[in-house]
Parts: C-alpha cells; structure tokens; sequence
C-alpha cells in the first residue's frame, strides 16, 4: 500500500497525465503514447518513495507486466482498446499492496460515473457545441474508456492520500 503522502507525491505527475489521456480520448478515441509512456515513467521515477518497502517498488513493476499482458489478450477479443491496455498497465504499479475489494468498488463507481458524466455531458447542446469535434459523441461503438481509467487513478490516489492523513 501507499503511504499518504506517496499517495501526493504521485498525484502530482498523474494528475496532469490523467486529464491529458483523458481529454485525448474524450476527443480523438485514442490515448497517446507519449501519455501511456509518461505515466510509466512516475513508477520508476517516483514509486519507490511512494511505497514503504522495497518488495512492494518491485511489486509495481510485476503488476504492470501482468496488466500489460492481461490488457493485451482483451484488446485481441476486442473488447478493450490498444490504447487502454496500455495506459492500464502503465497506472497498474500505483495500485500495489490495495485490498481488491477496495479497488473493484473505486472501479465500478469511477466506470459508471465516467459513463453517465459523457452520456448527460453528450446530452446537453452547450457542451456538444463547446466541443463539436469529439469523436466520442458520435461514437456509439465504443466508450472512451481513458475517461474511466484516469478517474480510477486520480480517484484512488485522492482516497489513499485524504484515508491516511
């Protein structure tokens, strides 16, 4: 588990990436790279004074390969994107030593609201006219899903940091 001030310490960099990888999706239906790479990049950088063990540093990398490879075999079902397989495993070490229980509730509630916020935002001709060039307004196949997940990862270190202060 996180510490609450490494719960800060990795919000700071997430933060910012997570509106970027999110708002890239919102728009274009694609997360990235150059976001999936930086927020891989606050694990190793900046992991290790999130944790308080050493075991669990090298634990985040081992969870992001599983999410990688996890992430990979959904996107061949087609049933998640390239994109959020990737940026998925790139947030999955911030997640070391978390009960599952906890998780899979910060999962479902940031997954439902992720989708009621786009489909009343969607609804609502102010915001379509701010934002007439989303791809995700008129994308009925597919969710943007880096909504979600970027909700899971701010969300969670917000908890982690506010649950231990």
């Amino acid at each position: 588990m996180i510490t609450s001030t490494g719960a800060l310490i990795l919000l700071a960099p997430a933060l910012p990436i997570a509106l970027w990888a999110a708002g890239s999706d919102l728009k274009r239906m694609k997360i990235p790279n150059k976001a999936v790479l930086a927020l891989a990049a606050v694990w190793p950088l900046l992991g290790w004074m999130a944790v308080t063990t050493w075991t669990a540093w090298f634990w985040g990398f081992a969870l992001m390969v599983i999410v990688l490879v996890l992430g990979y075999l959904l996107y061949t079902t087609g049933t998640f994107g390239a994109g959020d397989a990737k940026y998925a495993a790139a947030m999955a070490p911030v997640f070391v030593g978390v009960s599952i229980g906890m998780l899979l509730k910060i999962i479902f509630v940031c997954m439902i609201a992720a989708l009621l916020l786009h489909r009343i935002a969607g609804s609502i001709p102010a915001i379509r006219n701010l934002t007439p060039d989303w791809e995700s307004w008129t994308q009925r196949r597919y969710f943007p899903f880096g909504l979600a997940l970027s909700g899971i990862l701010v969300f969670y270190l917000a908890v982690a940091f506010w649950s231990q202060a």
